[in-house]
């Protein structure tokens, strides 16, 4: 895990590096000032003239300075550092969401990449930065203080091997008892999250049901739970603090009272009164270092499960990869190189294919499809809620693998292509597409970045979008809100449609993205697709059958398989389904006669 997240430092790698030496410094600085002190007191003692507590005074001043310096830089350094570092972290974490395949996203889900990258990412910044800085300063003024209280105060130091084994006890059992805490809290806040994001995202049916009250229930109850539970993990970490001041009191008792023991006993010749207060100082030195200790143990104990989420997503390879460069041989005896990158036309083939979501399920999404669609075909897609005609299509641009069989595009397994190149080459249109915040231009140029205004203008034509975009004063620089908030339903299919028509692909699939336009629309758009774009390969999934009934290739889908196939007028005669679909769409059904 700290390899993985030490790659992250990269272009900040010499802030990372400079900021403990600095640190170094600065510790070694200030654990010499109470000895230069207890000279300077001790020369007092003895009558030194001027010159001498001079010379010590300046060395005291400069000395302050270096350590004021130092720490000054390592501040600096620290920051600078801490920010790159998460920079790239989230950059990474986002890097990798990017690659991950639907079942990648399905296992995390929406809200707990959200929170691993805001909420988790924060908490990894904040320990690292405590770790460059204060992790390397207190331990070595811990030690520094300990060897100079020992060469200073000899026996008096033995006080410190009493408080320390008090501390590292308590500690430990903090310890143990606050992380299966703290993996408690980051999941409850994944659902506080979810909560948040689903009630943002409903607001319309929301306030359309007046639920603003239950959401406000149901964000309250996931809100105390986080509350309580960091109630809880506060309160065992507030230990920390009597234990703290435990042994400060005690080495504050027992170092003068040995110190001073020991200087009477003497008559001054073990320890003087300068070495005395050095070794207050020193116990003062050793005790914040213990306490900066137990705040850099609370914010890695926090920050640890946080590491542990973000190294989870960084770790988890994507569950869809191009294929591993090599040869292939086809069928026929032709051999061609893997991963391909060229969609030869826009044929596509399902044979004996079965698939379902998660490999541990027992039933299949979709069984035993054998389908062959010709380039340049229509084909449109039948079926009630839940018949997996969504399933079927997204196996086409490889958004999920088959489970068993095979899905080839242009006569090349899906596998087998670099998956940039064969998604460039299917156009998928959704129901509930999205667009952008930015002008019309800017949404249909994620189709294509480099298409010219008269590209685009075909493309809207071609959609039956050209029309509405003209009436508006600022045309195709009209300001689109985000997700298309200022525009109609219809209006933003249509765009969607466009967009996707600006790919020039090979393969087209409109996934009853046609559901919010009149019927004289979609028949337009339909005749359009029909003359001016016969090359392509086209799959409309619809609810009414005029959408697809000049199709030619009509499938019937139904509880995950192809439950009849042919055009129009086979399937009034051979498919039972398609019939009753056709006559309750066309003459209110038999029973309204």
């Amino acid at each position: 895990m700290f390899k993985k997240l030490m790659g992250c430092v990269r272009d900040v790698k010499t802030h990372t590096l400079l900021t403990p030496l600095l640190m170094i410094g600065e510790v070694g600085l200030e654990c010499t000032l109470p000895l230069i002190t207890a000279k300077l007191i001790n020369a007092i003692e003895a009558g030194a003239d001027m010159a001498v507590i001079l010379h010590y005074g300046w060395i005291l001043v400069l000395m302050a300075m270096g350590s004021m310096s130092c720490g000054i830089l390592a501040g600096w350094f620290a920051a600078s550092a801490g920010a790159g570092f998460a920079r790239n972290l989230r950059h990474d974490l986002f890097a990798k969401v990017q690659s991950f395949s639907f079942a990648n996203i399905d296992k995390f889900s929406t809200a707990s990449l959200v929170t691993r990258l805001t909420t988790d990412v924060t908490n990894v910044q904040m320990a690292f930065m405590m770790i460059i800085r204060v992790a390397v300063r207190s331990p070595l003024m811990l030690v520094f203080a300990v060897l100079m209280s020992v060469h200073m105060g000899g026996p008096v130091a033995l006080v410190f091997l009493l408080v320390i084994p008090i501390l590292a006890f308590g500690l430990i059992f903090i310890a143990k008892k606050a992380m299966p805490m703290f993996k408690r809290v980051f999941k409850k806040y994944d659902n506080l999250n979810n909560s948040v994001q689903e009630n943002v995202k409903g607001m319309r049916v929301v306030k359309s049901f007046v639920r603003e009250g239950y959401e406000k229930l149901k964000f309250g109850k996931a809100s105390e739970d986080v509350r309580n539970d960091f109630t809880k993990v506060e309160k065992l970490l507030a230990i920390n603090n009597p234990l703290m001041l435990l042994a400060m009191y005690i080495c504050m008792i027992l170092i003068p009272l040995l110190s001073a023991k020991t200087i009477i006993s003497s008559g001054g010749l073990e320890m003087q009164v300068g070495d005395l207060a050095s070794m207050i100082t020193y116990a003062m030195q050793i005790l914040m270092s213990l306490m900066m200790l137990s705040m850099i143990f609370v914010m890695l104990t926090i920050s640890a499960e946080a590491a542990r989420r973000v190294v989870e997503v960084l770790d988890t390879e994507p569950t869809l990869k191009n294929p591993e460069a090599g040869t292939l041989e086809l069928p026929d005896g032709e051999e061609i190189k893997v991963p391909v990158t060229e969609v030869a036309d826009g044929s596509i083939d399902f044979e004996d294919v079965s698939f379902k979501y998660n490999p541990e399920a027992q039933a299949y999404a979709l069984a035993d499809v054998d389908l062959h669609i010709k380039s340049g075909q229509t084909v449109g897609i039948l079926g009630g809620t839940g018949s997996s005609k969504t399933t079927l299509i997204q196996l086409i641009s490889r958004l999920y693998d088959v489970s068993e069989g095979s899905v080839k595009v242009g006569g090349v397994d899906v596998r087998d292509y670099d998956m940039e190149a064969l998604r460039n080459q299917v156009a998928v249109v959704l129901q509930k597409n999205i667009l952008f915040s930015g002008t019309v231009k800017e949404n249909l140029r994620w189709g294509n970045p480099d298409a010219t205004d008269e590209e685009m203008i075909e493309a809207c034509k071609q959609a039956q979008a050209h029309d509405f975009i003209v009436a508006h004063p600022d045309g195709y620089d009209r300001f689109i809100e985000q997700g298309g908030a200022n525009v109609s339903g219809g209006q933003k299919q249509r765009l969607c449609i466009a967009r996707a028509l600006l790919k020039k692909p090979k393969i087209l699939i409109l996934d009853d993205s046609t559901s919010a336009v009149d019927t004289q629309t979609d028949a337009l758009i339909r005749k359009a697709f029909r003359e001016e774009l016969p090359d392509i390969t086209k799959l409309i999934i619809a609810q009414r059958v005029a959408s697809v009934q000049d199709a030619d290739l009509i499938l019937v889908m139904d509880n995950g398989r192809i439950a009849a196939q042919g055009t129009h007028e086979e399937l009034l005669k051979t498919s039972e389904i398609y019939r009753e679909v056709f006559e309750s769409q066309t003459k209110g059904g038999k029973d309204d006669g």
